[in-house]
């Protein structure tokens, strides 16, 4: 049996294969998928994820004045907005199942990471889903200066960065307030730098990463007020970055910020950063230099426009030399065990709590990846070694003995899975052995522990 660029691209630019849906035909197929990876009907905003922290908030003040009846109420509301995240995983497998394509939803994982956020508390999980609906879909089929304003401005990202405690050294209001300490943050502007754009060691200096931080001071989010952009927290006149000046007189707020994260997006310092990024999530740990290289020089010839960049990774023959030179993380390998037993998104949304959690995100917890729980703001490892560690594995093969028995009517024959799972690009010692397993269960189970199986 032999395989060509559709099984190709299901198995190392989706979420694999299925039996319920063809593989994407052509290229044009596969790029067709990040036009329809934007927010959902039910998508999550700033305002109603305020309006939920508001809530939280005047709950807590009430439980600690009131009675039992408003702990209880205070307690409950907490528990719902706890299990946010378990819902939000939930909804997110619901898109990768179901995608026909996969590869928008695989790109939405990746720069959802690419500018990880993390939710401190029950209170900032609303705003942490909102982050994702509001600055990584509507851009991920766009420019990327247009992602990066979108995401390091977004009121999460201020939160999670202490953005929100910035203020100007010459500022209106830190002038006002002698006797207290309101300094300078400067974590989002070394992030913007170092993570989120130009990379680590690409020249920019601590000063330009100060004056960078004193350009984005203004910059406000409160559950009550919402996002604004506040001029008396602000540093007065000029900031230079990377040789630039941005500002002056009266300084032009989210215009300013904009015109210098745009210019920052555009450097070539970012293209090769975010290149080699991508190539690396998509085809190996050590990728192809030719294929860095050639994303790169897309990137700086159309100024960061994401269709025309992912449109060489697509047909670059590096997808197909490095077959399986990268493991699956475990949301990925979730998706890909659900898909290849032809389990439908409307199957995993009847999953109620605690099922839900014990199907999607306590698995995910046990193999290294639990969900919006990052370590840092550098987001998930990509070295395949951070996922294959021994108790990481036994994870992974606990889960495929025990979730299609609790997920499935009936084990589907192990000899036909392997077909519809591979379409021809299966190891010749995984053909041997599946027919042999001495039961459909080992034989489904040797299938999505499989070496074959975990790589992509």
């Amino acid at each position: 049996m032999t395989f060509g660029f559709p099984e190709l691209a299901a198995i190392r630019l989706g979420y694999g294969l299925s039996p319920l849906m063809p593989p994407p035909e052509n290229v044009e197929a596969v790029l067709s998928g990040p036009a329809k990876a934007g927010p959902g009907p039910d998508a999550m905003t700033t305002a109603r994820a305020s309006e939920l922290m508001v809530r939280l908030r005047d709950l807590t003040k009430a439980r600690k004045e009131g009675g039992q009846e408003d702990i209880e109420k205070s307690k409950d509301f907490n528990r719902t907005l706890g299990r946010m995240m378990v819902a939000d995983l939930q909804s997110r497998i619901i898109r990768a199942v179901d995608d026909p394509i996969g590869f928008g939803e695989r790109l939405v994982q990746f720069w959802a990471d690419h500018f990880t956020v993390r939710p401190a508390g029950a209170g900032q999980n609303p705003l942490a889903v909102a982050f994702v609906d509001e600055a990584i879909r509507p851009h991920v089929n766009g420019r990327f200066e247009d992602m990066f304003f979108a995401a390091d401005t977004h009121p999460m990202m201020l939160v999670y960065l202490n953005q929100t405690s910035s203020r100007g050294p010459n500022s209106i209001a830190a002038k006002r307030n002698r006797n207290k300490a309101l300094g300078l943050n400067e974590n989002l502007a070394r992030e913007a730098m170092e993570l989120h754009s130009l990379g680590v060691g690409a020249g920019y200096s601590q000063k330009d990463v100060r004056q960078l931080a004193e350009l984005l001071t203004g910059l406000a989010f409160t559950p009550a007020d919402g996002f604004s952009y506040r001029p008396q927290l602000a540093e007065p006149g000029a900031e230079s970055v990377l040789g630039e000046s941005y500002g002056g007189g009266r300084r032009g707020g989210l215009d300013d910020i904009r015109s210098a994260l745009t210019d920052i997006a555009r450097r070539p310092e970012t293209a090769q950063y975010i290149s080699r990024k991508l190539a690396v999530h998509f085809v190996s740990d050590d990728p192809p230099e030719d294929l860095v290289r050639d994303l790169t020089g897309v990137w700086q010839a159309s100024q960061g426009d994401l269709p025309q960049v992912y449109r060489v990774l697509v047909t670059h023959p590096a997808l197909a030399e490095t077959l399986r030179q990268k493991v699956r993380q475990p949301f990925d390998y979730l998706v890909a065990c659900y898909r290849a037993l032809g389990i439908t998104g409307e199957r995993i949304a009847a999953l109620e709590h605690p099922q839900n959690a014990r199907m999607t995100f306590d698995p995910m917890t046990a193999m290294g990846q639990p969900w919006a729980r990052q370590n840092g703001p550098d987001g998930w490892p990509e070295d395949s070694q951070a996922w294959i560690a021994p108790q990481l594995l036994a994870a992974r093969i606990n889960w495929s003995l025990r979730m299609p028995r609790q997920m499935l009517d009936d084990m589907p024959d192990p000899r036909r899975l392997l077909e519809t799972t591979f379409r021809g690009t299966q190891s010749d010692q995984l053909a041997w052995a599946v027919p042999k397993a001495e039961s459909a269960a080992e034989g489904v189970a040797l299938i999505l522990a499989s070496g074959d199986f975990n790589r992509r």
